[in-house]
């Protein structure tokens, strides 16, 4: 199963948001790991003020700030 994840803040609506987004779209095409960067100063320093920011299990940026469907689309037929 391809693993992704979503790189916010809980008090982020923007991150919210894209996380409700992604939870809808997952249904067995992906699984979604979400981590709060408030909790790790070096991904704190890294995505500040980027978030949310979606990445691959490389961490390889899809997206940010809002969802790019087309954009996930394309890296999920990449990495299937």
């Amino acid at each position: 199963m391809i693993r992704l994840k979503l790189f916010g803040r809980e008090y982020c609506s923007l991150c919210v948001n894209m996380r409700e987004q992604l939870r809808a779209l997952a249904a067995g095409r992906f699984e979604l790991d979400w981590i709060d960067i408030d909790d790790i100063d070096e991904l704190e320093a890294r995505y500040g003020e980027l978030v949310p920011v979606l990445a691959d299990s490389n961490e390889r940026e899809i997206c940010h700030y809002h969802l790019d469907v087309a954009a996930l689309d394309a890296r999920l037929a990449d990495l299937g």
